[in-house]
């Protein structure tokens, strides 16, 4: 066995790839994306929920109010995403990302 064999070796085993991936400012650039996505995603979600809850009660509704709502709704998504993993969605799209990363 040769020296340019053990060198490929070490180049081309996924454990290594996946420690140097792991330090990069990439890792660090496509966690913060995966996790935008989420809130994005849970953000969507939720607009659509409100939008099938009938409209009425004793608090006319104004411009005001769906913009306070709008915003309400992007904060508490960010918010969710952060915490404890959110609901999974940032972390199965980064395992995802990070395998076809690899694999180049």
């Amino acid at each position: 066995m040769g020296i340019n064999e053990i060198n490929m070796g070490l180049y081309y085993d996924p454990k290594i790839l996946e420690e140097k991936i792991e330090n990069t400012e990439d890792d660090k650039a496509l966690r913060e994306a995966c996790s935008e996505f989420e809130s994005i995603f849970l953000a969507k979600m939720f607009k659509e929920m409100r939008n099938t809850v009938p409209q009425g009660g004793l608090i006319e509704r104004s411009t005001a109010m769906d913009i306070f709502e709008e915003m309400y709704i992007d904060e508490l998504s960010k918010e969710i995403a952060k915490k404890d993993g959110g609901l999974g969605i940032a972390q199965m799209l980064y395992q995802q990302f990070k395998k076809g990363y690899i694999s180049w």
